[in-house]
């Protein structure tokens, strides 16, 4: 399997903000986002074996499977070599590939129209200003969540993102079904 890194943080966005997790981010993705803020291409080959003897060093059982776009290469081996050490499993997915059966939470966080999957645990839609909310209705129509986020996306400068923000919050003051997500891992400098 190609694991670009295996760390330990706390969940810094979604439904699970704060909570301790062990991070597995598999190398390589099938889109290529202009806002994309994680450099996923390098990779070590790791055996199941080794994934779990390594996430196992930590305390938590709260594991989140990221990428790149890890549904290019969960096994249901891993999954269940995982629920085996008693992992909680979170993915992060972009939605347009199918997921093996088994992962407890998934977050989809749809970048286009391609998103097959129709029923997650969460929504979670990257905010890059009002040309984006046309694209929210037709997402929240076509994939069943219980829980929906609309994060403001990190463009890296502060007044765009300044600007984003105020209108994610205004997007989200009419739209009361959904809730604001932020980065909190970048607010406070979380590792």
């Amino acid at each position: 399997m190609k694991v670009n890194e295996i760390f330990y943080s706390l969940q810094g966005e979604g439904f699970f903000t704060g909570t301790p997790a062990v991070f597995l981010r598999l190398s390589g993705c099938n889109l290529r986002c202009p806002f994309c803020d994680t450099a996923h291409e390098t990779f070590t080959e790791m055996s199941v074996a080794e994934i779990v003897e390594a996430v196992s060093q930590y305390p938590a059982r709260h594991i989140v499977i990221t990428g790149g776009e890890p549904s290019l290469r969960i096994t249901p081996e891993l999954i269940d070599a995982l629920h085996a050490v008693n992992f909680f499993i979170q993915i992060e997915t972009n939605g347009t590939r199918p997921l093996p059966s088994g992962i407890d939470w998934i977050t989809c966080s749809p970048k286009n129209a391609d998103v097959v999957l129709t029923r997650v645990d969460e929504l979670k839609i990257v905010y890059t200003g009002p040309e984006s909310e046309d694209s929210i209705p037709t997402l929240a129509s076509r994939i069943e969540a219980a829980h929906r986020f609309v994060q403001p996306c990190d463009t890296g400068v502060a007044a765009r993102n300044s600007s984003i923000l105020a209108s994610s919050i205004s997007f989200l003051k009419q739209h009361p079904a959904w809730r604001l997500s932020l980065q909190t891992h970048k607010l406070i400098n979380i590792p």
